[in-house]
């Protein structure tokens, strides 16, 4: 039933996601309800942190606001450490391209 919370809000392709790849971004309270609000994409740990709370507490509408196809891809290597087991694995198993980047990055 977790799985399937999260399967549910993720994007038909990762072509959807057309979030900002730089400036400011703020997310609202239903994302960043502990902890920064705010957050620099010039600032890769920023970034990280911006797109934890996004993917774990983002709804459907969130995500394609939100997160850019080629940051997420550039970032998975990394930022698929740093997220829950449930929502790498939804993510990995939807999107194929996350997970040839893990292992080209191997």
């Amino acid at each position: 039933m977790y799985r399937e919370k999260f399967r549910g809000r993720l994007p038909e392709s990762l072509d959807e996601l057309h979030g900002p790849s730089q400036g400011v971004v703020e997310l609202p309270l239903h994302m960043a309800w502990s902890g920064l609000t705010t957050y620099d994409l010039g600032k890769p740990r920023q970034c990280m942190g911006l797109y934890r709370p996004i993917l774990h507490e983002g709804l459907r509408e969130d995500l394609p606001r939100y997160l850019n196809r080629d940051l997420l891809l550039d970032l998975w290597p990394v930022l698929r450490t740093l997220i829950g087991r449930t929502v790498r694995a939804v993510s990995e198993d939807a999107f194929p391209q996350l997970s040839s980047r893990t292992q080209t990055a191997a």
